[in-house]
């Protein structure tokens, strides 16, 4: 597999799709030890089901397992934190990875318990957990999807599940793409296999899931998530992280260099890129205006767009009289509306670290009915 080609499936069935895309690939023939261990680096953001269009499918997972256990590759570990404010052992369980580790007898690494060290990341010191540089061979397994503060979030960002939660959250304070960058460049991707079967196009938490049944393969997560941007219809300009990560060598950030070819009946053909261009959604862009961001965590950040969306649908959003403040830039501020500890000075603040989406709409809304 060329460093510039893109591989796609298309399915229903998920596990099955995987494999036969792994072989189109030859996988196999890039571990360079069939004794060495193996990392698998899902998406399981949050407790939410991969139907929702959050989390990584356990089935496409389940095809990496059965195909790398096929050829011998039995040490094998399946790695990931959740976000600020969930547990990844409740993530586990609800996305069905409990079930995954154990009928294949697979290891499961929560990076939230992890050890970690400081690592030189390209010129950046960053906090790295220990099951990152503790395996041989690395596979990024990320959900194809929109972010609220990044725009797109694929192959770069996921790797963020790698890094404890006090680096996460400085990672909002130093604005999420230059840390990003330099973390691509601190730990290693060696092979990609991105799951766009139904992520949401609008939110990293899910809820809006846009049907698409496609598995993707590559080795590069700049040209990948370069790619991505093009499919969403944003210059690549507009996700600084990943012109950042093409500066430092991680990887190609020029989509026109994609060399994008769809597996079918054993065959791999070239596709046009209309063929793979996904319906445009600005929910995001329509909802930040009512909301003031400084540094904010993408969980209370996540939760509170959603919430948002639903008082727009409901024609109370309009009613809204100020801006609502969020993030860790507010801590030890006053003001009027906040949303999550860090504005407990405001007048009107609804506590947590984050709170729940029901309880930012259900305070949300009893607000703008008193107005």
């Amino acid at each position: 597999m060329d460093k510039k080609e893109i591989l796609v499936n298309h399915g229903t069935n998920y596990k099955e799709m995987t494999k036969e895309l792994l072989e189109a690939s030859d996988l196999i023939g890039r571990i360079p030890d069939r004794s060495c261990k193996v990392g698998i680096k899902p998406n399981l953001v949050s407790p939410s089901k991969a139907s929702e269009g959050a989390t990584t499918h356990p089935e496409v997972v389940a095809g990496i397992v059965e195909y790398l256990q096929m050829y011998g590759v039995n040490r094998i570990y399946i790695m990931e934190g959740a976000w600020v404010g969930a547990k990844t052992s409740e993530a586990v369980r609800v996305c069905g990875y409990d079930k995954l580790c154990r009928h294949y007898q697979v290891e499961f690494v929560d990076s939230q318990k992890d050890s970690w060290e400081k690592k030189d990341c390209k010129g950046m010191e960053l906090a790295v957990c220990a099951c990152a540089d503790a395996v041989d061979f690395m596979i990024n397994v990320p959900v194809l999807k929109g972010h609220c503060q990044t725009k797109i979030t694929c192959a770069l960002k996921n790797m963020k599940g790698l890094i404890p939660n006090a680096e996460k959250r400085r990672f909002h304070q130093m604005g999420l793409h230059r840390p990003i960058a330099h973390l691509a460049a601190g730990i290693r991707q060696d092979f990609i296999v991105v799951d766009h079967i139904c992520g949401d196009l609008d939110f990293e938490d899910g809820g809006n899931p846009v049907v698409r049944n496609q598995v993707w393969t590559a080795v590069d997560p700049v040209l990948v998530d370069a790619w991505v941007c093009r499919m969403m219809g944003y210059r690549k300009e507009e996700v600084a992280y990943i012109g950042m990560a093409e500066e430092l060598g991680v990887g190609c950030g020029d989509w026109t260099q994609a060399q994008v070819h769809e597996y079918k009946e054993g065959e791999l053909s070239k596709v046009d890129f209309q063929d793979f261009s996904v319906p445009k959604s600005r929910k995001v862009v329509e909802l930040q205006d009512a909301v003031e961001e400084v540094e904010s965590c993408s969980a209370c950040y996540g939760y509170l767009l959603p919430a948002l969306d639903r008082l727009r649908e409901e024609g109370l959003l309009s009613k809204l009289d100020t801006k609502i403040c969020i993030g860790q830039g507010y801590k030890k501020q006053s003001g009027r509306l906040g949303i999550g500890n860090c504005t407990k000075g405001f007048t009107h603040c609804l506590p947590g670290c984050p709170p729940m989406p029901d309880e930012i709409y259900q305070f949300l809304k009893e607000y703008l009915l008193k107005l």
